[in-house]
């Protein structure tokens, strides 16, 4: 059960964690939104089919913003805490700093949980519906992104309409030129139509009605004129752009798409557009950003706890450097297990080793000791020079009042 200690500190951590974590998704989501609106802008339901790839596109971000939110959660509430003087005031009664992180162990484990199902099954499976989105979005033809009284290009062919109605997806008085190369030339023109989509096919089809016909064989050579064939006819379908697409692929050819399950029973028997190494090293990453959960609470609270007239701004910082440094560490080190030149075990797993060694040794000296921590040993005199160089600089540049 938790205790009024136990939920006043998770009620501290609950602020900074939830607004960095939607702070942090915001601006992830940020720059690939506007990539996705200039691919899907003009299209048929533009705006659905945006907020459904930002939907995919979540678990692929909180992958990330999860363990940065819990981090700075937990850095921005013990300071406040230290600052406030709160935590001297616990541990004048007794209470220990290991007993104040018990609550922040069971959010832990509870992060822990929730990176599981983010990295062993949400993020393969929106990564692979991702993809299979941007898939039919850029097999969609040009016609979606067609201005009235303005040549474009699709496939073979060149048109240009008049009065166009994108709800309805109908026009009036549109030119159609197709170069069919070998094939010769082909001229359409109609008072009137719609783009219509047939099941089972992977174009848009263009409804003509009332319109005339003229095709030709070859390219006309002057002074002399091919003969062609003219028509004239009521209603016309003809397919636009060129050979329809294949559906997309079925998922599990990248192994980012499989789930951890699916990763484990496969990693000797990998799919063709895979390798042995490659899933080696994707389930050892996974696995590894999923326990790193556990231990950032014995990182973060010793870093965010120090003395009462000591600057904390630095000590954030070389706390999230180090996070960042971790996170670089892991993914270059799966880089180097999928090109098989060293083991995943090596380059993956030891740089959890090293870390949580040595965040189990700083937590212990935070908690049952009272040395002066060596963090503060050799930043604490670079900060005061850098403070004090900072204040020279300020008072050269800055007029002097009159005296």
């Amino acid at each position: 059960m938790l205790t009024i200690l136990d939920r006043y500190i998770l009620r501290q951590i609950a602020v900074p964690l939830v607004s960095s974590l939607v702070i942090g998704l915001l601006m992830l989501l940020a720059e690939r939104l506007i990539h996705i609106m200039e691919i899907t802008l003009g299209k048929k339901n533009s705006f659905g089919v945006v907020f459904e790839l930002m939907a995919y596109l979540m678990p692929h971000y909180l992958g990330t913003a999860v363990p940065a939110a819990l981090f700075l959660g937990l850095l921005f509430a013990f300071n406040k805490l230290s600052k406030s003087s709160e935590i001297d005031a616990m541990l004048a009664t007794g209470t220990g700093l290991h007993r104040l992180a018990r609550p922040v162990m069971l959010l832990a484990v509870l992060f822990c949980l929730a990176s599981l199902a983010i990295f062993g099954w949400l993020q393969p499976l929106t990564r692979y519906a991702y993809r299979s989105v941007m898939f039919d979005v850029s097999s969609i033809d040009a016609f979606y992104l067609a201005e009235e009284g303005v040549f474009m290009q699709s496939g073979t062919r060149t048109f240009i309409l008049d009065k166009l109605d994108r709800q309805n997806n109908s026009f009036q008085k549109i030119f159609i030129f197709d170069n069919k190369k070998s094939g010769g030339i082909e001229t359409l023109t109609a008072k009137e139509g719609a783009l219509v989509s047939v099941p089972g096919q992977y174009r848009p089809v263009l409804h003509l009605v009332d319109g005339h016909r003229l095709s030709q064989e070859k390219w006309p050579r002057f002074p002399q004129t091919e003969t062609g064939g003219t028509a004239e006819f009521a209603v016309s379908d003809t397919p636009l752009g060129g050979v329809a697409k294949k559906a997309f692929r079925p998922r599990g050819d990248d192994e980012r798409e499989l789930t951890i399950i699916e990763l484990y029973q496969q990693m000797d028997t990998p799919p063709v557009g895979s390798s042995v190494g490659s899933m080696r090293a994707e389930f050892h990453r996974r696995m590894v950003n999923i326990l790193a959960m556990l231990i950032l609470p014995f990182l973060a609270i010793p870093f965010a706890v120090g003395r009462a007239r000591s600057p904390s701004a630095y000590r954030i910082a070389a706390a999230l450097i180090l996070l960042v440094a971790f996170h670089e560490i892991v993914e270059q080190g799966a880089v180097a297990a999928k090109a098989g030149k060293l083991s995943p075990w090596f380059t993956v797993w030891s740089p959890l080793a090293v870390l949580t060694v040595f965040a189990l040794w700083n937590f212990y000296r935070a908690s049952f000791t009272i040395r002066r921590e060596g963090l503060d040993n050799w930043l604490g005199p670079i900060h005061e020079a850098m403070k004090s160089l900072v204040m020279r600089i300020v008072r050269k540049i800055l007029p002097r009042t009159a005296q």
